[in-house]
């Protein structure tokens, strides 16, 4: 009798390709929910509104997220995740160009609703896509590679778009992202791979490291909810970044600008660090929260020495830009293949939910006390918040499969010899 030889492990090489051009997307849909605020001085005089009316056009693109991410999920339900994208990216050129040629303010809101609704959509489908086109213990370092496309639309998306809008105007910014996008559509149906089939490759053998917890969607739940109150406290401190930093930015040459600068670049590197460390998520991910509420709270005496001020601002930095890949590969593996759309639907609309609320919140604090006194309710809100991760750790996530192992546990169902 013949034994059946063992199939060898997953590759631990990552789909490259198909993860840069991911993460262009991903750079085109951070680019698209922020430009208003890189040309709000004239976008707001080119249709004829005041700057709050136009501010509001990022909080309605929040909103909308929230609002259409689980319907437009639940429709294109068993549909190539490939399309999905392909045309939602189209959608979101289209907006995108609608916006630059609106006569009238209510044609831009239209046009932002539509673009905002497509971005839902894109951001559940990739995340889901991913985590079906990498083995599990790959998964932590393909999000951080795919979200480095958000990070850098953060920290150059917005500020090339302003300096389009200072040299030909903000209708141009908007065109000439509505092109970058539709490029983007074309390399997603032309070079990105085709899943191997829906949670393929993705399920640790039994006995092996398995991050889906079979009892249910209550881990996945809890979770969402946890990193949503973390959000609430990060992105409402956030919300007055410029405000916050103005001691330590007058430190270094080109004041708030610079230190923003720093910040991205410090944002970044968290990414990096996430992909690097993130295969036990839970516990990095509390860590990562845990640096973020020390780093709000040194916010609270940055006065007391610039220098000081300016580590802090890094510290906050490397901390925050590690949460979202960590958070998304967390829920993600908590969700498991059979909750794949469930899950990526739910991390568009914790982020947008916890951006919307925590700057809501933050207003009335700053309202109430001014912003001074928003580094320490906020850095009590993420603590809270990384307590709670850190006790769930061990329930919440176990190391990647394949970690520590030399890749025997990353050996999906199909893949072990028969008989096994």
């Amino acid at each position: 009798m013949t034994t059946p030889r063992p199939t060898p492990a997953p590759s631990d090489r990552l789909p490259w390709i198909s993860l840069l051009v991911l993460g262009a997307a991903t750079f085109a849909m951070v680019t698209a929910e922020m430009l208003p605020t890189a040309v709000l001085p004239q976008m707001s005089a080119g249709l004829g509104v005041d700057e709050s009316r136009t501010g509001l056009l990022v909080s309605v693109w929040a909103a909308t997220v929230v609002v259409a991410s689980f319907p437009l999920v639940r429709l294109v339900a068993g549909t190539d995740r490939r399309a999905v994208i392909t045309v939602a990216l189209g959608v979101l050129a289209a907006s995108s160009l609608a916006t630059a040629l609106a006569p009238t303010y209510g044609v831009a809101v239209g046009a932002r609703l539509v673009g905002a609704a497509a971005v839902g959509l894109l951001w559940a489908t990739a995340n889901a896509h991913v985590a079906d086109l990498v083995p599990d213990r790959l998964l932590a370092r393909s999000i951080a590679v795919v979200l480095g496309g958000a990070t850098l639309g953060m920290v150059l998306g917005t500020p090339l778009a302003s300096l389009v809008t200072r040299a030909v105007g903000w209708r141009a910014a908007f065109a000439g992202l509505a092109l970058l996008t539709l490029v983007v559509a074309v390399l997603v149906r032309l070079v990105v791979a085709r899943a191997p089939g829906a949670g393929a490759g993705v399920r640790a053998v039994p006995g092996g490291a398995d991050p889906a917890p079979a009892g249910g969607p209550g881990p996945m739940i809890a979770v969402t909810a946890v990193v949503g109150v973390l959000l609430v406290g990060h992105y409402g401190a956030y919300t007055y970044v410029t405000r916050i930093v103005e001691v330590p930015a007058a430190a270094l040459p080109g004041g708030v600008s610079a230190l923003l600068l720093v910040f991205g670049l410090a944002s970044a590197l968290g990414v990096v660090l996430a992909g690097r460390f993130g295969a036990r998520t839970a516990p990095v991910l509390a860590l990562a929260a845990g640096g973020t509420a020390l780093a709000l709270l040194g916010l609270a005496v940055v006065d007391v020495h610039p220098a000081l001020g300016v580590a802090v601002v890094v510290v906050w930095g490397v901390s925050s830009g590690a949460l979202p890949p960590l958070a998304q590969t967390l829920i993600l593996r908590l969700g498991g293949p059979e909750r794949r759309a469930t899950a990526a639907a739910l991390i568009p609309v914790v982020f947008n939910g916890g951006i919307a609320v925590g700057a809501a919140l933050a207003s009335w604090v700053v309202a109430g006390g001014g912003v001074g006194a928003l580094p320490v309710p906020a850095a009590v809100v993420v603590a809270v918040t990384a307590l709670a991760l850190g006790a769930g750790a061990r329930v919440w996530s176990t190391p990647a499969a394949g970690e520590g192992d030399g890749g025997r546990a990353g050996r999906t169902v199909a893949e072990r010899p028969a008989g096994v």
